[in-house]
């Protein structure tokens, strides 16, 4: 199919030799083979996880156009090579046909399946920062978006209450919204089962959701920040520590 594919490798995976590239790019051109759909611009990334036993494969692409990623960890660089290169396939599936919700519990083949360990509190840091141009988006458009990109929660700007929300894969049926205001629930719902966190986010400094989100072993954790009401997301990263995503 001639896809231009990048191979980053990084950390401790001590198992990836040099003819695991190649492997690399054989199984994600074959998730793509006999496929319609135009896949741009692949980047993948191999990352060896402390202390050394799991390994993060990460792959990010456009798919006629659209920005989509998968992620997958696994115990060794080939049973991670194999899980990406098959949530690759899925992924292509998805994004050439009409969206559908995604079935809910996940899976435990899942991109969320493996959670890192909690850290004790005083271990605990945030240790990476990102302040995106959040997207201003209707809440069924973020949960599509959420989906395309593998995440288990997304954070944007809701229109119809002009103030940050999120959407996160929990509840009934795997996608609720949450805001930083009361308000009702939304008009637009094309098709995504959306629940309706009961309350606003509450208003927390940093240092009060790291607490939080370690002592309830919290995989992610969206709140508001005590000053500007802003949203932030608070997530475990797969490498140690936390992650914080607040807008810009």
């Amino acid at each position: 199919m001639g896809v231009n594919i990048t191979v980053r490798v990084a950390g401790s995976a001590q198992d990836i030799a040099a003819g695991a590239r190649a492997r690399i790019v054989s199984a994600v051109e074959a998730a793509v083979d006999g496929t319609n759909a135009v896949v741009e611009a692949v980047r993948v990334r191999l990352t060896g996880l402390p202390p050394g036993a799991a390994v993060l494969a990460q792959v990010a692409a456009e798919v006629n156009g659209r920005r989509v990623r998968v992620q997958r960890i696994a115990a060794g660089a080939g049973a991670a090579v194999d899980r990406l290169a098959e949530g690759m396939r899925e992924r292509v599936a998805e994004a050439t046909a009409p969206w559908k919700p995604r079935s809910w519990p996940r899976p435990d083949t899942g991109p969320g399946s493996a959670v890192p360990p909690a850290a004790p509190l005083g271990e605990a840091a945030i240790v990476r920062v990102k302040s995106p141009e959040l997207v201003w988006c209707s809440p069924d458009a973020a949960a599509r978006t959420m989906d395309a990109m593998d995440y288990d929660v997304h954070l944007f700007t809701d229109p119809a209450t002009e103030t940050d929300a999120a959407v996160f894969r929990v509840g009934p049926t795997g996608y609720r919204l949450a805001r930083t205001v009361d308000a009702p629930p939304p008009h637009d719902k094309r098709g995504v089962p959306l629940t309706l966190s009961a309350r606003a986010a509450e208003r927390l400094t940093d240092a009060q959701a790291l607490a939080r989100a370690v002592a309830a072993e919290l995989p992610y954790l969206f709140y508001a920040d005590p000053e500007y009401g802003r949203g932030r997301v608070l997530y475990r990263r797969f490498s140690g520590g936390f992650g914080l995503i607040q807008g810009a």
